[in-house]
């Protein structure tokens, strides 16, 4: 979550845009909300202390404990597994990773970005760093499905790129839509392999209760926008 890790060197579109809310509850619990946007200027995130935001999700808060998988186990960290599209492509396996407010994109292991560039036909773009599409190829870009728990969250097609109007900022072109799924460098297997960014917490309200050691998803109002 605010874990003491390396950043993703890159631009982040909602960097400044966060404020922080003392809930009048002693409870134990961290809500955390934010949006996705068009603009690095915007500020719409919400960290609230002592309590959750209901106003801030639609669905129920599904709660998982924190991993026991060392070294994500050092951190907030959870287990899951990533699948790709209607066929259920299988991108990562069960394991454990983290989510972390201070990483801009969904980093996932080496050979399961590989799997996912596969799916997706995507193409490393040497401009930005990331991962690229032809808008043609976005058209058929299917959802990733994150299995956390009993818990199947949704990552749209929408909610896997970068936002279109903030392309140049990143040294792209309008040429070309870019992909958030990224590398984070080293093969599955680590006990680590995974990151949920930013770029995921803009589609799912997210929970830490520190008094239960578990942390809670729930889908919000921006979880099928498309905004990007």
């Amino acid at each position: 979550m605010w874990n003491a890790l390396p950043r993703h060197r890159g631009l982040h579109p909602n960097g400044d845009r966060q404020r922080v809310h003392a809930g009048p509850h002693p409870a134990d619990e961290i809500g955390i909300s934010f949006e996705p946007t068009t603009s690095l200027s915007t500020t719409n995130g919400e960290l609230t202390f002592g309590s959750v935001d209901s106003s801030k999700f639609t669905g129920p808060l599904n709660f998982v404990p924190i991993t026991s998988t060392s070294p994500a186990s050092e951190f907030v960290g959870i287990d899951q597994t990533i699948a790709y599209g209607t066929a259920g492509t299988e991108i990562l396996p069960s394991t454990a990773g983290i989510t972390d407010t201070g990483t801009t994109l969904l980093l996932i292991a080496s050979d399961a970005l590989a799997r996912y560039e596969t799916a997706t036909g995507a193409v490393a773009d040497d401009a930005t760093g990331l991962l690229r599409l032809a808008p043609a190829q976005f058209a058929d870009l299917q959802s990733l499905f994150f299995t956390v728990g009993n818990t199947t969250l949704e990552f749209t097609p929408n909610a896997q790129i970068w936002p279109r109007a903030l392309n140049t900022a990143i040294g792209g072109t309008a040429d070309f839509v870019y992909l958030i799924v990224g590398d984070l460098g080293t093969n599955s297997g680590e006990g680590f392999d995974f990151v949920d960014g930013m770029t995921f917490l803009e589609r799912f309200y997210y929970v830490f209760d520190s008094a239960n050691s578990q942390v809670g998803f729930a889908t919000t109002q921006f979880t099928d926008a498309t905004t990007n």
